[in-house]
């Protein structure tokens, strides 16, 4: 049950952060390392849930901006990129950052959570 409040909660703090907050791109990390240290899960759950929210809202939110452009600006940064014009593997390699990102900053949260005594 911890796991998937976890997930959810990271993509729900990544989108407001990243819509609401005067923030940086970045500053999703450290809400991440904060619900990680909050909800005590193990470290590889907490990775685990970490790179599915952010990389799955990331996923979503590139997908839907794309969508709504026609690929346009996705098929012209994926052809000065070696992708091959492939807008879809500009998706995926943005998916991969922020799963990648969340799942570090979770991981890190996990790790600095004092050890409980059993």
């Amino acid at each position: 049950m911890k796991f998937i409040l976890s997930i959810l909660l990271v993509a729900l703090v990544t989108f407001a952060v990243g819509i609401y907050g005067n923030l940086p791109w970045w500053s999703f990390t450290v809400t991440n390392l904060i619900i990680a240290i909050a909800l005590p899960i193990k470290p590889l759950q907490a990775f685990v849930a970490g790179a599915l929210g952010v990389g799955a809202l990331w996923a979503g939110l590139a997908f839907g901006i794309d969508m709504a452009n026609n690929h346009i600006l996705s098929s012209k940064v994926a052809q000065i990129l070696p992708l091959g014009g492939s807008y879809i593997a500009l998706i995926v390699i943005t998916a991969l950052v922020g799963a990648l990102l969340g799942g570090l900053a979770s991981l890190t949260g996990s790790f600095v959570r004092k050890p409980e005594i059993k």
